[in-house]
């Protein structure tokens, strides 16, 4: 299949996928038949960033209610601040029993499908024993009634995963990381190193790929992004190790090949059938967080890439990405598409890792187009 793609063959047992940055150069170790991008199909552009919010703790999960406000989560102090571009933030609650354990904290944040009806807000915290996704009630202008939903999700100081998204089917997708053991991935009686679906209501949707169980794909080292395409097919942003960071279509029940396997090589590895991924990229170049779907393109967040990265899908194949906002605003966490059709971005430059500027750490947006 010709796609606008260089496939880099890695000095490594294994096959590795590097995606060019526009311009798009052929370099020596190309491969195979690849065609610089056609111009034309290039992604729309990204405005400058406008402030939303600013002097946050580490602004984590944000997600939209139907008035167009939205409500952000603060990942060390478990605090939720209301946001509109007119008022900023102003507190609404503070989720209790948030532990403040390295990348652990108020991760996950997003709104009921039945908001209007329901009140209800998911998150997923970690606490002193676990991480896990609660439910809380959002009456009156504050968060209260905190009501425990799927819990024993393994916790450590790194790779908690954290992403919430209800899909189309109405469905809860959680995205959960190894928490610091990789063979764990792989196990199917662990929640760890998973993409999990359930059911609103915490039960276990009998459509699930393993009965009786919320795992719909595994072999995962650290997922913190999802998004729906306009056909319904889920991606997903994982932390690479050491080489490649990867972007993943995610099929139910599929293996995705972490720890035997990181970037592209899982298929053909030992005649298992792991899925490769869709793009990788150098850990330098990405990180991924945040990610977002918007008219045919993904846009993903890249903390220690610093940047914003747009990526083209036709059908079911992600095209070459394309870099933007390179720097601007340092590690972005996360991206969400506003009810009016813009970005809004959190930022992590405060979480230990980044180099704080003014206004640190902020909730800004861009418009696309």
């Amino acid at each position: 299949m010709a796609v606008a793609i260089a496939l880099v063959v890695a000095a490594v047992a294994g096959v590795a996928t590097r995606w060019k940055v526009l311009p798009w150069v052929p370099d020596a170790s190309t491969t195979g038949t690849a065609t610089p991008p056609d111009a034309s199909s290039a992604p729309p552009k990204v405005s400058d960033p406008t402030a939303v919010a600013t002097g946050l703790a580490v602004p984590w999960g944000l997600t939209f209610l139907p008035d167009g406000m939205a409500l952000v989560g603060e990942r060390p102090t478990g605090d939720v601040q209301l946001i509109s571009t007119d008022q900023g933030a102003v507190p609404v609650g503070t989720v209790p029993g948030v532990i403040d354990d390295g990348e652990g904290g108020l991760l996950g944040l997003v709104v009921s499908p039945t908001f209007a009806e329901d009140r209800l807000v998911y998150v997923y915290v970690t606490t002193n024993r676990d991480n896990r996704v609660m439910t809380l009630r959002f009456t009156d202008g504050r968060l209260e009634d905190p009501t425990p939903l799927l819990t024993g999700i393994p916790k450590a100081a790194y790779h908690d995963g954290g992403r919430l998204l209800f899909g189309p089917d109405g469905m809860l997708y959680v995205t959960t990381g190894d928490a610091g053991d990789p063979e764990s991935a792989q196990d199917l009686g662990s929640l760890s190193g998973k993409v999990l679906r359930i059911a609103p209501d915490g039960s276990i949707p009998d459509d699930n790929p393993y009965p009786g169980s919320a795992v719909w794909s595994y072999g995962h080292r650290n997922v913190q992004g999802l998004a729906f395409d306009d056909e319904g097919r889920l991606w997903a942003t994982e932390f690479g190790s050491s080489a490649y960071d990867e972007l993943n279509l995610i099929e139910a029940g599929a293996n995705y090949g972490w720890p035997e396997v990181e970037g592209v090589g899982g298929a053909v590895s030992d005649e298992r059938d792991f899925i490769d991924p869709q793009v990788t990229w150098p850990t330098s170049e990405a990180s991924p967080s945040g990610l977002a779907w918007h008219d045919g393109v993904l846009y993903m967040g890249a903390l220690q890439g610093e940047r914003l990265w747009q990526i083209p899908v036709t059908g079911d194949t992600a095209q070459q990405p394309t870099a933007t906002l390179d720097g601007e605003l340092g590690r972005i966490r996360t991206v969400v598409v506003s009810p009016d059709g813009d970005l809004w971005l959190t930022t992590s430059n405060t979480d230990g890792r980044g180099e704080p500027r003014a206004g640190d750490d902020r909730v800004v947006r861009v418009s696309i187009g």
